[in-house]
């Protein structure tokens, strides 16, 4: 049978009509940037000086504000939450790499430093659990690009704990905790005390000058200018600025001080980024969040909350978090939903149309439903600590939060001046026999670490990545020694480069807090 024409052309055009368009046209691009060490009131949108931040002030009037946004009170906790959606004790995350190399932290847990065969100290090696499926996996699973432009922290030695054995198909900047901004070496390599390189694109060592804040921006721009509209992409950018050490800001500081000048150098980094993603096409159809990964070192810059980084009072785990998606997500609003860090991973894979299946058991929520259209926030606990950290173990549930022995109403008390504990022992109890039974989820450290433990050999490498320390090229050994010529060549008893383990509820920070 003949079908007429017109018959035909209408159905075609009543299929195409219900067709799905092309999965790239679906699924939103992913630019997510991550600020180290800002505090609560550094930028102009949350009462610091405008003037130091005038793109992330444009960027949040343009966003959904998130005013209850919780990490975890430490950089590596933080990244590892967010890269697979559970909590970081889960892996024994919450304990940093190199803090398996420092005295004082291994104390805690009634660890001794490692030593190689010939009795040179050396640190016992941590990183990401290889078997958590990352973000960066889930999404490539769902035919995203995935980049990682900036700081890591998440294992530094081993290939399969670098990020490209993490689902990333593009890594640039550095693996450790802090990179002089300028010559990208680590200032120690604890239990060892010289420095060591750190900077790499696609794991290979990089000889580059400049700035890194400044060359995160470049990176980033390249890469969103070079992508296709046909093929979605994540690139994510975790900043060490304002990371100490800070050493010679590039610009701002014949008027501002080095913190506040490494701020606004931030601030135009920022504002370049989501520059790209205009200038390029992208914005309808990309989510740009910018958020930060635990507090500041100091009360002042976390006002009104109490404490600092490193520690689980409100200043060290409630941080600045702004989400744009025009058209999509509400602009220029304010949102007191509560949510951690580890919602990030649900809630994008959700909003790429993929699984999170292949995830082990996520502490993650997905808030697509909170952020696109107001919903109430389905969370209502966030587990900060648990036992076995160097910090407090702390829990919030509802507006309770327990933190060790001290009780506080968060919602009639946020900047916790006044402790209840005493008012509600019931509550106390309860909030303790939960965190007792989540912490004794932790795995045991030798399944983490290895029977018997990996070590860091050499003890003291040039440069990090195992393949790449290995065929390290003169040019870069050339450049370690001289900054290790100028290092302090020994330490008094009992001093180190490194703050000490936190002793309680708090953490005193001198300097730039390296």
């Amino acid at each position: 049978m003949h079908l007429p024409f017109r018959f035909i052309l209408a159905t075609l055009t009543v299929l195409a009509c219900f067709a799905s368009p092309s999965a790239a046209a679906e699924q939103p691009n992913i630019v997510l940037m991550l600020s180290d060490d800002m505090g609560w009131a550094d930028p102009g949108f949350q009462g610091g000086n405008a003037d130091l931040t005038p793109n992330l002030d444009r960027l949040a009037g343009e966003s959904l504000r998130l005013t209850q946004f919780y990490a975890h009170s430490v950089c590596a906790p933080t990244r590892c939450a967010l890269m697979t959606g559970r909590y970081a004790f889960r892996n024994w995350m919450d304990w940093r790499s190199e803090d398996f190399g420092k005295p004082s932290y291994l104390e805690k847990l009634g660890l001794e430093l490692a030593h190689t065969a010939d009795g040179t100290p050396t640190r016992m090696l941590h990183g990401l659990d290889t078997n958590e499926h990352t973000i960066a996996e889930a999404l490539k699973a769902s035919g995203y690009y995935t980049a990682l432009i900036g700081k890591w922290h998440l294992g530094e030695w081993l290939p399969e704990q670098l990020p490209m054995g993490q689902g990333f198909d593009h890594q640039y900047g550095h693996y450790g905790w802090g990179i002089d901004y300028n010559n990208y070496t680590i200032p120690h390599n604890s239990p060892a005390t010289f420095a060591v390189y750190d900077w790499h694109r696609n794991q290979q060592p990089l000889d580059e000058q400049g700035y890194s804040t400044d060359l995160f921006a470049n990176e980033a721009v390249r890469l969103i200018s070079e992508r296709s509209k046909d093929v979605p992409f994540f690139i994510y950018v975790p900043f060490n600025a304002i990371h100490g050490p800070l050493e010679e800001i590039p610009r701002y500081t014949d008027t501002l001080d080095k913190r506040s000048a490494a701020l606004k150098c931030l601030d135009d980094a920022v504002g370049r980024i989501v520059g790209a993603v205009d200038q390029h096409g992208f914005a309808e159809n990309t989510i740009v969040v910018f958020a930060n990964d635990n507090g500041g070192l100091t009360e002042e810059v976390n006002r009104p909350y109490r404490g600092t980084k490193n520690t689980t009072f409100e200043g060290g785990v409630r941080v600045a978090c702004t989400m744009r998606w025009p058209g999509k997500i509400p602009a220029g609003k304010t949102s007191d939903a509560m949510m951690h860090v580890v919602d990030l991973l649900p809630t994008f894979v959700s909003l790429a149309g993929g699984s999170t299946k292949p995830c082990r058991p996520l502490d993650g929520m997905d808030m697509s439903q909170v952020i696109l259209n107001g919903q109430p926030s389905p969370r209502t606990e966030i587990v900060y600590e648990v036992a076995g950290s160097v910090r407090l173990p702390t829990i919030r549930s509802g507006d309770f939060k327990l933190m060790g022995d001290m009780l506080y109403n968060i919602a009639t008390d946020p900047t916790e001046s006044t402790d209840i504990a005493s008012k509600h022992p019931e509550i106390v109890a309860r909030l303790k026999s939960q965190l007792d039974a989540i912490g004794k989820q932790r795995p045991p450290l030798q399944k983490v670490l290895g029977s018997p433990p990996r070590l860091m050999h050499p003890p003291q490498p040039f440069v990090y990545g195992q393949a790449e320390n290995r065929d390290a090229p003169d040019w870069l050994k050339t450049r370690v020694m001289a900054v290790r010529s100028k290092q302090p060549q020994s330490w008094a008893p009992g001093e180190t480069p490194w703050p000490q383990a936190p002793t309680g509820a708090t953490i005193k920070y001198s300097g730039d807090g390296r």
